[in-house]
């Protein structure tokens, strides 16, 4: 179904993608494949830990769905890209919180689109800055193809069939819903690196857990 009058900043002009009700099924996929994993591989107590922004909104659902009884951790992980001043990101810093250690604790990461694998892979250097989990089960809700990196989800809600120029993006938080559009093209010659600076954003999780520097609680 198009939707011209949806526009985001890195989209440009986009249509509807996946509505309310499909990603609603797809977390609940989600949270189905999950069980079964955990049982599989004996874990009772997971922590999970969602990736700003559309990557809480999904481990929001998750976590309450699961029952998981720890607090839901969030990463930032705006500068840990080695890209971001490349494909234009425009960063709006949250701080992470992990609301417990994770050493030696199985960690469910989640994120809302899976394509070059570069947000996971900075997702994990910020969580080894934290501690050294046992265990990292990565969930994502949508994953396409474009992978630079050799990264794959354990667990995914939908398998997006798009264009080399098309994107995907989760807007949310309520309701929760998949946009497709494509990539604007950069002005030539314009740079990233002053949007680089930028000042932390207010952030809704309020957090009292580990510490980076410490890497204790």
């Amino acid at each position: 179904m198009s939707n011209p009058d949806i526009r985001t900043p890195d989209l440009g002009r986009t249509e509807l993608w996946k509505d309310a009700a499909e990603i609603d099924a797809a977390i609940a996929r989600m949270v189905d494949e999950l069980t079964a994993l955990l049982a599989r591989q004996g874990i009772a107590d997971p922590l999970m830990i969602g990736i700003h922004t559309g990557g809480v909104w999904v481990a929001e659902r998750l976590h309450g769905a699961l029952g998981l009884h720890e607090p839901l951790g969030h990463l930032d992980i705006s500068f840990y890209r080695d890209d971001f001043t490349r494909i234009g990101l425009h960063p709006q810093v949250r701080p992470s919180c992990l609301p417990v250690g994770i050493d030696d604790r199985h960690l469910i990461l989640v994120d809302d689109v899976l394509q070059s694998g570069r947000t996971i892979r900075a997702a994990l250097n910020v969580l080894f800055d934290y501690g050294r989990p046992a265990s990292v089960i990565l969930a994502t809700l949508a994953e396409r193809a474009g992978r630079e990196l050799p990264i794959a989800p354990d667990v995914v809600g939908l398998r997006a069939r798009l264009e080399r120029d098309e994107q995907i993006k989760l807007s949310g938080p309520d309701p929760l819903v998949l946009l497709r559009g494509q990539t604007p093209r950069k002005p030539a010659g314009k740079s990233d690196l002053k949007d680089a600076r930028s000042t932390p954003e207010e952030d809704p999780h309020v957090c009292t857990g580990s510490d980076p520097e410490t890497n204790r609680p």
